[in-house]
């Protein structure tokens, strides 16, 4: 019988089981409350699984992620020698593309003052741009960085793209690639938008330095991971006006907790994790091809190189 665990830290995973019944009708699903004995457990599916935890299951053939991102699980010092593998969703990139394109419109077009003034009601006009002439940058272009770049082009925005390494990149698109031609993309960024996948190289690089090299009053959208931003770097910015907004969907603690300043700084939009997410039966049903191949002795078809990290 193939056993499957649903492990995470601060994510109840119950919500998944339906699916998993659906996929894997004659295994046995365990979560958190009750794992049992861990050495019948033959795939991981996980979002920030307990560290440690899956060094302890000799049978793992697989570990899983709940999303596109694999950071969450290499930050485990014990990770055993087990495939990992990630989620790849059409309907994620649509749904981040949507999120993107939301926070872009909602700074450009100074929709929250215009909230702002409605729940007073006040009629008060802000400046209209044109699309064209606002710059986005997009750092990060996989898959989803690519989706919400070609549909903020079809928009009429203005679009770059960075990543750290080449890679082809859709006609139209404002291209830019490794440390050598950061700063150029910086600088033409009236909303900087970061996708990157969570690394060494990447962690804390949206902090004091990067900011001052973005146009002034720069939109941050950080829909990437918590650990790209510096936290205490960003009001300063706020404040000395080399940003002059954020939109938060991602934080090194999650829930962000109540007493955090984010929450009360009007310049600062916070959402709790909800850019995008890939349902349930996706994940089941990419769980049960890759498995299905590592055991055929095949590599799986998203499995993650983690000596790159994605």
């Amino acid at each position: 019988m193939t056993t499957i665990a649903l492990l995470s830290a601060n994510l109840d995973m119950g919500y998944l089981l339906p699916a998993f019944r659906a996929e894997f009708p004659d295994a046995e699903l365990r979560t958190m409350a009750d794992l049992g004995p861990l050495d019948a457990i033959d795939a991981a599916v996980c979002w920030a699984p307990p560290a440690g935890l899956m060094a302890r299951m000799p049978r793992l053939a697989l570990i899983q992620s709940l999303g596109a991102g694999i950071d969450h699980i290499t930050a485990d010092a014990a990770l055993p020698d087990v495939p990992v593998c990630r989620i790849v969703d059409t309907d994620m990139a649509s749904g981040m593309a949507a999120y993107v394109t939301w926070a872009v419109i909602h700074g450009q077009r100074h929709m929250g003052r215009y909230l702002a003034s409605a729940a007073a009601g006040r009629w008060e006009e802000a400046s209209v741009q044109p699309p064209r002439a606002h710059r986005v940058g997009i750092a990060g272009l996989g898959t989803l960085g690519l989706a919400c770049a070609r549909a903020l082009m079809a928009l009429g925005y203005s679009v770059r793209g960075w990543s750290r390494s080449p890679r082809e990149v859709p006609e139209g698109l404002a291209y830019f690639h490794g440390a050598a031609q950061q700063a150029e993309f910086l600088a033409g960024c009236d909303t900087l938008v970061c996708l990157l996948p969570l690394t060494e190289e990447t962690a804390g690089i949206l902090g004091r330095d990067l900011f001052a090299q973005l146009p002034r009053g720069a939109h941050l959208v950080n829909v990437g991971r918590g650990a790209h931003l510096v936290e205490t770097d960003l009001i300063p910015a706020l404040d000395a006006g080399h940003l002059g907004a954020a939109t938060l969907d991602a934080f090194v603690q999650e829930p962000l907790p109540a007493e955090h300043p984010f929450w009360r700084d009007p310049r600062i939009v916070v959402t709790p994790h909800i850019a995008t997410r890939t349902q349930p039966a996706v994940i089941a049903r990419q769980t049960r091809l890759n498995l299905e191949r590592i055991r055929a002795g095949q590599a799986a078809e998203v499995a993650v190189d983690l000596q790159r990290g994605y």
